[in-house]
């Protein structure tokens, strides 16, 4: 069938600012659309949540959902949604909050609306118990006053009822029992207070927590058991503490209870964080295998039954072991000499860290054996409780029988650690270090990406560990820390960067060496790096003939001072040339010709490399944006057809040779395409709107539009839509329904020239609370989140105001076999309408588009139900029925309409209210300024996608 009608029109509109508005769909339980206050969408934990934003604009807004008012951790996972729908499946809690939707166009100030989503939910209420103040005996309660707190956590605020045995307990029924809510816990806990306890108080105690049901969320309720043996926790821990094991040993922790009613649930923690990844739970008893020095720490052994407070015990692993061994060399402090002297002192230093620190144990030993302390020989030690461990040997009047190698050994009591041994030799050798950078280390030219290596020198017996740093002692090394330690003198960087240019230092550390003011030296870092240019890619749109001018621009570069510029199109030399004092370079072109179409290069070069401007000359008309914003674009064409409007205004078309026809490509989802071309004559304005009418379109397909626009250049860039029929659709053919559960209402449209207009509602969204008396509780269906079309009657509505709804144009089906109407066609038009309110006057009517005449009208309050109407209709050409509804004296006059259908033939038992009059309807004629063309011929070849 044909698809296009042979025509198209054009005018000039202005270009439009973004609209915004939110609608919902999912599965919300309430909508509250409040005068004066914010939109509030209610919806249970674990649906999913469905909004829409809906723009108008011209060009088509960009859409941005953003969020706040939720939790810190949730930002749409540090995301915005860039998208029409935004849908959380099994929505949680704290993903409640604002959501805001955002249109912008580039047009105007961007359009903001916001709608509140209220999560709602009802956990597991929980019953912990409590004694008065007074010390425990062994029976915990007797004659006790006992207060049991029940506690859920819930949005809305919960309702708690408290049962005993099957017996409701209120304020008053029992002088023996209280019940109050403390202010502190802002409602959410109810306290249930047992005075003096009496045997009927030892029962069963049923807590009910209730959210009324809103969402449809049940009742939970738990049930506590009191008794003379109800008890508070308590628990042995059948382990040392601390414990001290050695690395790799499997330790078991055990913690039974040893009191308590009801029996306590036994949980273990760590630190009060987690348990470490292996550790084996198995109810109160916790197993470590193959401890390891990073599990220590403090294990505690929780019991908690909700009653009293919860017990706990706890004990340290301790795990035993040696590390960081390190020595240095103090030379006598009473010269100013740092070299080592015949008859002067000398200090030797051990450190370690232990643990336990109290287990350390050292020992000296001179060329193997043993040595003790004496009056020429000092040993000394830290105290045990100072961590690191350290111990000195003082050798008072050094001689040069003291010359030899001292060992330091560490060890712990008890063993089952290995030793560490530190060796230092004393001799004529043994000397301070000095620092220095080998020739051509410094200053180090490296372009950037390359590894290099920052050397220093160290001299002396024996050899420091070597600290980098840089310079500016602010400044991180390339690894992220203030310092890097290395024990050959040589500081690695992989990959190096142009911020990693600069002065580094390096200096000796006491550790492994001497004792003394450490030596410096300096390293400078020089990172070449190739110029950075801009633009990196810049696409230019010009028609032939045309002047143009090309520009790359340095923003830097190192070395900066002889830069070299070359101009190509494709491999073509057009210029070079050198930038002297100038940071940029310009290419002309005084006339654009076929052959200076293509990519354009400009490569700017140094010593280290290039960057090159990019630039793509093409003449491709820039994409058509498609009009979305148009009036009654899609209309009933026949009854299994309809017909579609497709308007869209060029990009830049001015910037290119002129367009001179469209190609449109159309198809079913999932079917074949039909191309067509659509000529164009003159020239296209910037913001000229071009129609095309699409009909014969096949109920309730949607289609794929892809719009090409033509120059002489070839084709430009592709637009896509997506045209969904709207409407409901029965499988029946030859009916309309409509039961106003879609956003778009089935293509009805408000008119323009009336009061106010006609609201899409449901009993749900509906705020009673102005006007309680009128309009429908429920849509014809008997729903409460069905839809359905209204009219609110509230401020700032006055009598004789007066609204109108307009059904979408129908085609009169052709029953000629040419498909011409030779005679008046019959339809049953069916609606339900709601008219409940003291102030319902003459309040609804329908008629004929574009007359004053009604054609059935109802008067007066017909009560809190919905009721059908049926009117036999005889159009002789297209036709559009309006339906009226006018404000009558007060606020509670509101009146609905749902369950809209148009059917072939007679009405079928119309009901009494209805009339059946024939009447001629006004014939739908094109606009005045629809311009026809021949016929396009239609390419014989099909393919499978636009």
């Amino acid at each position: 069938s044909d698809l296009h009608a042979a025509h198209f029109e054009h005018f000039v509109p202005d270009h439009s600012p973004p609209t915004v508005r939110i609608v919902h769909s999912g599965h919300a339980c309430n909508i509250e659309e409040e005068h004066y206050t914010e939109r509030v969408y209610t919806i249970r934990e674990g649906e999913t949540l469905e909004l829409a934003c809906l723009v108008s604009g011209h060009p088509r807004p960009q859409i941005r959902w953003t969020k706040t008012a939720g939790s810190a951790s949730d930002r749409f996972q540090d995301s915005s949604v860039f998208n029409e729908t935004l849908r959380i499946t099994r929505i949680q809690r704290h993903q409640g909050g604002r959501y805001y939707c955002k249109a912008e166009n580039g047009l105007g100030s961007p359009a903001i609306k916001s709608i509140r989503v209220d999560v709602y939910y009802l956990d597991d209420p929980i019953v912990t118990v409590h004694q008065s103040i007074g010390e425990a005996k062994e029976q915990f309660y007797y004659e006790r006053t006992v207060f049991l707190r029940c506690m859920a956590n819930s949005n809305p605020p919960v309702r708690y009822s408290w049962r005993r045995g099957r017996e409701f307990l209120s304020q008053g029924s029992d002088k023996g029992v209280e019940i109050y809510e403390p202010f502190f816990t802002q409602g959410e806990t109810k306290i249930l207070k047992l005075k003096n306890l009496r045997p009927q108080d030892y029962a069963n105690y049923s807590c009910i927590a209730s959210v009324r049901n809103v969402c449809g969320i049940p009742d939970k309720n738990v049930l506590f058991r009191l008794s003379n043996r109800t008890a508070s926790p308590s628990i042995k821990l059948l382990v040392e503490d601390p414990m001290v094991v050695n690395p790799g040993q499997t330790v078991t922790m055990v913690c039974v209870t040893s009191g308590g009613e009801p029996a306590p649930t036994l949980t273990w923690v760590r630190n009060a964080d987690d348990l470490p990844r292996n550790s084996v739970l198995n109810g109160g008893t916790l197993t470590l295998p193959a401890v390891s020095m990073e599990e220590a720490g403090l294990y505690s052994c929780v019991a908690s039954n909700n009653v009293g407070n919860p017990a706990k015990k706890s004990t340290a692993i301790v795990v035993r072991g040696l590390k960081k061994g390190r020595f240095w060399i103090t030379p006598d402090p009473y010269h100013n000499d740092d070299n080592i002297q015949i008859g002067r002192e000398v200090k030797i230093s051990c450190q370690v860290e232990a643990t336990p620190p109290e287990e350390l144990l050292f020992s000296w030993l001179k060329n193997g054996r043993p040595l003790r302390s004496s009056e020429r020989m000092v040993i000394t030690h830290t105290d045990p409780d100072v961590q690191p461990g350290t111990t000195n040997l003082d050798i008072i009047d050094l001689k040069f029988t003291d010359f030899g190698t001292y060992t330091c050994v560490a060890a712990l009591r008890n063993g089952g650690i290995p030793e560490i041994s530190i060796d230092v030799n004393i001799s004529s050798t043994t000397v301070p270090p000095e620092l220095t950078v080998p020739r051509g280390k410094s200053p180090l030219v490296v372009q950037e990406g390359d590894t290099v290596d920052l050397q220093c020198l160290v001299s002396g017996k024996p050899k420091p560990i070597i600290l980098w740093s840089r310079a500016d002692k602010e400044t991180p090394m390339p690894d992220g820390s203030l310092h890097t330690e290395s024990y050959d003198g040589v500081l690695r960087i992989v990959n190096v960067s142009r911020e990693m240019t600069g002065t580094y230092r390096c200096a000796t550390s006491q550790y492994n060496g001497f004792n003394v003011k450490p030596r410096e030296a300096l390293v400078e870092l020089t990172v070449q790096y190739p110029p950075a240019v801009e633009p990196l890619f810049t696409e230019i749109r010009q028609g032939l003939g045309r002047a143009f001018a090309l520009n790359c621009r340095v923003l830097r570069a190192h070395p900066s001072k002889v830069l070299k510029y070359e101009w190509k199109l494709g491999t073509r030399l057009l210029t070079m040339g050198q930038l002297d004092q100038r940071d940029e370079t310009d290419y002309h072109v005084r006339a654009l010709n076929r052959e200076g179409y293509g990519e354009y290069t400009c490569e700017v070069t140094n010593e280290a490399g290039a960057g090159t401007c990019r630039f793509l000359v093409t003449g491709r008309a820039y994409a058509p944006e498609f009009y979305y914003d148009t009036y009654s674009a899609l209309w009933q064409n026949k009854p299994s057809v309809y017909g579609f409007k497709l308007q869209w205004t060029q990009q830049n078309p001015l910037s290119v040779d002129r367009i001179v026809a469209y190609r449109l490509g159309i198809r079913q989802v999932r079917g074949n395409v039909l191309l067509r071309l659509i000529p164009m004559e003159g020239t296209i304005g910037k913001g000229e709107l071009i129609s095309h009418n699409l009909t014969e379109l096949i109920k309730p397909e949607a289609y794929l539009v892809r719009l090409t626009p033509i120059t002489r250049f070839g084709e430009g860039d592709s637009t896509d839509r997506i045209i969904t029929y709207s409407g409901e659709w029965t499988s029946r053919s030859g009916t309309f329904h409509c039961s106003f559960e879609d956003e778009a209402v089935c293509m009805f449209s408000q008119d323009k020239t009336d009061d106010f207009d006609w609201t899409r509602h449901s009993a749900a969204t509906r705020n009673t609370k102005y006007t309680p008396n009128t309009g429908p509780s429920i849509d014809r269906a008997g729903s409460k989140q069905g839809f359905y079309m209204y009219i609110e009657t509230s401020r700032p509505r006055v009598t004789g105001d007066v609204a109108r709804l307009l059904t979408p144009m129908f085609n009169v089906s052709p029953k000629s076999p040419y498909g011409t109407v030779t005679t008046a066609a019959s339809y049953c038009f069916g609606f339900y309408y709601h008219m409940y309110g003291k102030h319902i006057g003459k309040s609804a009517s329908l008629g004929q588009s574009g007359k004053d005449s009604s054609v059935w009208t109802l008067v007066g309050n017909q009560g809190d139900r919905w009721k059908l109407a049926k009117v036999n209709i005889h159009p002789t050409s297209s036709f559009q029925l309006v339906l009226e509804g006018v404000r009558g004296l007060g606020i509670e006059g509101d009146i609905a309409i749902d369950d809209v259908t148009i059917e072939e033939g007679e009405c079928k038992d119309p009901p009494p209210n209805s009339k059946s009059i024939v009447f001629g309807f006004k014939p739908w004629q094109p606009s005045r300024h629809l311009v026809h063309y021949p016929e396009p011929t239609v390419p014989s070849d099909r393919i499978q996608t636009p």
